[in-house]
């Protein structure tokens, strides 16, 4: 019998990458990209370890879900994100018509919000805050901790 997950857990998975990503002092945002129930693609940010401003969390599942599938379009997944979306990873997930986009914490500095739903493709589910005080929390001690 095949197990269903509900979208905490899946978070949770998300949570495991971005704790992953702090260890490596990099900003703790972790990403999961679910197919059918199960996890085909992690990530979490890069940046600095690969010196790449456009290694976030999103774009390293996204790339990694690609290669999974053997098709640039993630059509029938579920990406869930600890930290809302910035404007390049929204322009990401358009590109690859993701079905539906799960945050936990807002990012009201430089989430993709700031400028609006249209940034996703008009077919792209939305939902936040799941397990956000989590995702928020790991988010404000980083940076409490680098100050």
């Amino acid at each position: 019998m095949l197990k269903v997950y509900d979208d905490a857990y899946f978070m949770r998975q998300a949570l495991i990458q971005a704790r992953l990503a702090a260890t490596m002092g990099e900003i703790p945002v972790g990403a999961v990209v679910v197919a059918s129930g199960r996890i085909i693609a992690r990530g979490h940010n890069e940046t600095e370890r690969l010196n790449d401003v456009t290694a976030h969390a999103e774009i390293i599942a996204l790339t990694a879900a690609a290669n999974h599938l053997g098709d640039k379009y993630l059509l029938d997944c579920t990406l869930y994100v600890t930290l809302e979306p910035c404007p390049m990873c929204a322009g990401a997930l358009h590109w690859a018509q993701t079905s539906r986009i799960v945050y936990g914490a807002s990012d009201d500095k430089r989430g993709f919000m700031r400028f609006g739903r249209e940034l996703l493709h008009p077919r792209t589910k939305l939902e936040f805050g799941i397990l956000h005080d989590e995702c928020a929390e790991l988010m404000t001690e980083f940076f409490q901790r680098r100050r």
